[in-house]
């Protein structure tokens, strides 16, 4: 290969045997992770709850629900704050370099987290108001998690197991969905046990009790613990040896820095230095060149990644309406607030342990020996089918006797998920593209993702809306079955925008952005 060989630091980072700063990484931007998916997801969880404590009169039969507009904000306005963040931040993190961005994200999560919990007043409007102004600014520091984690944990990884180690962070999501599950049955049970109350239909004003209101508010604070526990050891960090050879082109420092981590001393050739880093190729995201090198692939990463998240959260984000539909959760005026809390909660976890963590962890296993292309297809492939498996016979899933059934398939399309576009979509932006661009294009990847789940998490919610009967405030839908036809549209374009995706296994990072191939023009 032309280019003068790679710098001996990259070289010996590719090559490097599994050790114990692998494990460090990993945990490190893993628990970032861990708190974007507790953040995120834990609103599906407590919006119920806020639609029975601020939007119910007691008047009518059935316990309040958030009104269309106000849902839609409360679920979204944290994804429109991620979108904002990935974009921001994978610029900073190609700018200003990984590490010094990493810490301020979590700093930015750590205190949004708290405020979101808090609220001016104690009217609808001034907690609604409060509660999505903090989650906007949450989402933009969880925005920021997602290209300087998995740029951070490629650059350190050894070729052979790159993939495993950028899965494994991104499959600390699914023990922060779960997370997210187990604390908000925690809150919940407890404060049913300290404050027993009828159900709605029994005594509509009893069913709620006053202090009910500091149950989603302990659970959305809860993210906090974790993001701060990290954030020492995210400071102590070195910079990555691919930004301070590659962007900032100094060699001798990053050979001084990995000398440190990898405890064995480092020396670089001159004369790859001055080819690598004094030469280095030095064009932007705008250029000619960057098109005709990665226009295709920065396609293919932005669709799929739009693609896969419209059908993602649409799952994840409205599960506890397809429970309703089924029969996992009893009619709402059967509970009270807390009852009905503890019951979403538990069919969350369930979920989220017998389908959401295993995919993930199944892609850790494998995207090495089969790769990320193989995984993708599949996934998506499998999600289809499993989409239709739905849809089709709907109505006979809606039956009693066939609730397991149909919980059972709804498990397998986030196992496929997750054993498929959820990880690959993650891992291979931070792979593929120039060091010097690869933060910002992986930001743009993630955004692209982010618009899709803003597009799935709005839209399923009115097209799912029954075509006769609309629940009170929506407008008449497509109904569930037809959205999940929709839904099996979506992964299928999503498994052909995949056949653009180049297959990154067992080869460095600069093999795959060609950084270490002299321009032919040149």
């Amino acid at each position: 290969m032309a280019g003068g060989g790679q710098l001996n630091v990259l070289a010996k980072l590719d090559q490097a045997k599994t050790q114990w700063y692998h494990f460090m990484a990993i945990i490190i931007a893993g628990m970032g992770f861990f708190t974007d998916a507790y953040d995120l997801f834990c609103i599906a969880l407590v919006s119920k709850l806020l639609g029975r404590l601020y939007y119910t009169d007691i008047t009518k039969p059935n316990p309040g629900t958030l009104p269309p507009n106000v849902s839609a904000a409360v679920n979204g306005v944290a994804l429109c704050g991620t979108l904002a963040g990935q974009l921001f931040f994978g610029w900073l993190g190609d700018k200003l370099g990984r590490k010094s961005v990493y810490g301020f994200t979590l700093v930015l999560m750590v205190v949004c987290s708290i405020a979101s919990g808090l609220s001016f007043g104690h009217t609808p409007n001034s907690v609604i108001a409060t509660l999505c102004f903090f989650r906007f600014w949450l989402g933009f520091g969880i925005g920021g998690d997602y290209p300087l984690s998995a740029t951070i944990m490629s650059e350190y990884a050894s070729k052979k197991t790159r993939g495993a180690f950028i899965a494994a962070v991104f499959a600390m999501q699914g023990f922060g969905i779960l997370f997210g599950a187990i604390v908000a049955l925690v809150v919940s049970a407890g404060f049913r046990n300290a404050y027993p109350a009828p159900s709605y239909a029994q005594n509509p004003a009893a069913s709620l009790p006053k202090q009910a209101d500091y149950a989603w508010r302990l659970i959305l604070m809860f993210g906090t613990i974790p993001a701060a526990l990290t954030y020492y050891w995210r400071m102590k960090m070195p910079e990555t040896a691919r930004y301070t050879a590659l962007i900032a082109r100094n060699a001798k420092q990053a050979a001084a820095d990995m000398s440190k981590v990898l405890q064995t001393e480092i020396e670089e050739n001159e004369e790859v230095v001055e080819k690598q880093v004094v030469q280095g190729d030095k064009w932007g995201l705008f250029s000619r060149q960057f098109l005709q090198r990665h226009g295709l692939h920065l396609l293919a990463t932005t669709s799929t990644w739009f693609l896969l998240d419209i059908a993602f959260y649409s799952q994840n984000l409205f599960q506890k309406d397809i429970f309703s539909k089924v029969g996992w959760i009893p009619p709402a005026k059967t509970m009270n607030a807390l009852e009905e809390l503890y019951r979403i909660s538990r069919a969350q976890a369930l979920i989220a342990l017998c389908g959401t963590i295993p995919g993930y962890w199944f892609t850790v296993a494998f995207i090495d020996i089969v790769g990320r292309f193989w995984i993708q297809i599949m996934g998506f492939f499998m999600m289809t089918v499993f989409m239709i498996a739905l849809g089709v016979p709907y109505e006979h899933w809606t039956k009693p006797a066939h609730h397991t059934g149909f919980v059972v398939l709804y498990g397998f399309t986030f196992f496929f998920a997750n054993f498929g576009p959820n990880s690959t979509t993650f891992i291979v932006p931070a792979e593929i593209f120039p060091a010097r661009l690869r933060s910002t294009c992986h930001g743009i990847s993630a955004a692209a993702g982010k618009a899709g789940a803003i597009i799935g998490a709005f839209g399923f919610l009115y097209a799912s809306q029954d075509q006769h009967k609309p629940d009170e405030g929506y407008s008449r839908g497509i109904g569930i079955r037809n959205a999940l036809f929709v839904l099996a549209g979506t992964n299928f374009l999503g498994m052909l925008m995949t056949l653009l995706v180049p297959e990154s296994k067992g080869k460095s990072l600069e093999e795959m952005s060609k950084e270490n191939v002299v321009d032919e023009e040149a």
